[in-house]
């Protein structure tokens, strides 16, 4: 009788080796093939942008910026008032990534209380940031949804209206940026949550919050194509980091991730400051912009965390036997497609 019990504790003993309980990571594996279908590319449903200067009474600057994807043009155009004319023809310029048209229009009166529309924005996944710069300085920045294509142009815009724009603009580029979100997901994995996580995501918000501040107001100029590579080799490295720990060697990542967030994190505002300047700031309002676009980020930021964090708690009440090699899964996928990023970006260099 005694060696049957001994033979079904060594059984027991031996299964569980072989499947061991259900961690944390192994959910985020799900959470992670899920992120690796929209992220074959990192900034994918990048925002258009319409730029409308004011030369003089009835006369306007418009500038049009729509993304390119995969070679295809964003299928939206400008439709003014019926009474706004054309001054100039529309010229078209090609640039990395999107295409430039620009026009002079003329309206007698101006364009106060008329209201301006973008065709076919409702059949698309595309934002559209609208800044419109008066003669007397002030401007109205208004963001334009697939759901809402069309503004009133105000005649007095102010100040709230600016703010609450960029806030959300923030956290759709954080929210949207792949590259970012990877890279937060492989800081929370090798973290595990607690008192590392929050020392992790402030020295993170603090870095690339300074490069984000320096780059936008003029202090830095980095060319923006070694940026992106950059960032997906941070990726790269810390997906290597925890492959490493998790069979038993420690390394930077794991011992310090702060210090790695925050090192990192310098260059990943870097690359949250180009977004910006894709976008544009308006001249009378730049700090009020770049305040709330960074909270807009930081609260995208913290969004995802607690996501994950969600994911985690539920996943510490499950019990499911997996093979232990499905621990390693995550960082290869992460790993992976930032290696993907990597090359494809060093390529348009």
């Amino acid at each position: 009788m005694k060696s049957k019990c001994n033979d079904r504790i060594m059984k027991e003993q031996e299964q569980r080796r072989r499947f061991p309980r259900f961690r944390p990571s192994y959910l985020i594996l799900l959470f992670q093939l899920v992120l690796a279908v929209p992220a074959a590319q990192a900034h994918e449903s990048r925002p258009a942008y319409l730029q409308i200067d004011q030369t003089s009474a009835s006369r306007y600057r418009a500038i049009w910026h729509t993304p390119v994807n995969a070679g295809a043009r964003l299928q939206v155009f400008l439709k003014f008032p019926d009474d706004v004319r054309n001054v100039t023809e529309p010229t078209i310029q090609e640039l990395p990534g999107s295409l430039v048209e620009r026009r002079f229009i003329e309206v007698r009166g101006g364009l106060a209380e008329k209201r301006i529309e973008l065709i076919g924005l409702p059949l698309t996944i595309t934002d559209v940031l609208v800044r419109l710069t008066n003669l007397d300085g002030t401007t109205q920045t208004t963001r334009l949804t697939p759901s809402s294509p069309s503004f009133v142009v105000e005649t007095s815009p102010g100040i709230w209206e600016v703010a609450s724009t960029y806030a959300v603009l923030g956290v759709a580029h954080i929210l949207t940026g792949w590259d970012h979100l990877l890279f937060i997901l492989a800081l929370l994995i090798i973290t595990q949550g607690g008192w590392k996580l929050v020392k992790t995501a402030t020295a993170f918000t603090l870095s690339h919050s300074v490069t984000l501040t320096a780059v936008t107001l003029g202090f830095v100029h980095v060319p923006t194509k070694p940026v992106e590579a950059i960032i997906a080799l941070s990726i790269v490295f810390v997906a290597t980091e925890i492959v490493q720990w998790k069979r038993g060697v420690s390394g930077l990542a794991a011992k310090a991730p702060w210090v790695v967030a925050f090192a990192f994190g310098l260059i990943h505002g870097l690359g949250f400051a180009g977004g910006l300047s894709d976008i544009g700031l308006p001249a009378a309002h730049i700090p009020t912009a770049l305040l709330f676009f960074s909270f807009g980020v930081e609260t995208g930021h913290f969004m995802f965390i607690g996501a994950v964090l969600a994911v985690m708690a539920l996943a510490r009440r499950m019990s499911i036997p997996v093979p232990r090699w499905v621990q390693f899964v995550p960082p290869y996928a992460i790993g992976g497609i930032a290696m993907f990023w990597v090359i494809q970006r060093i390529a348009a260099f």
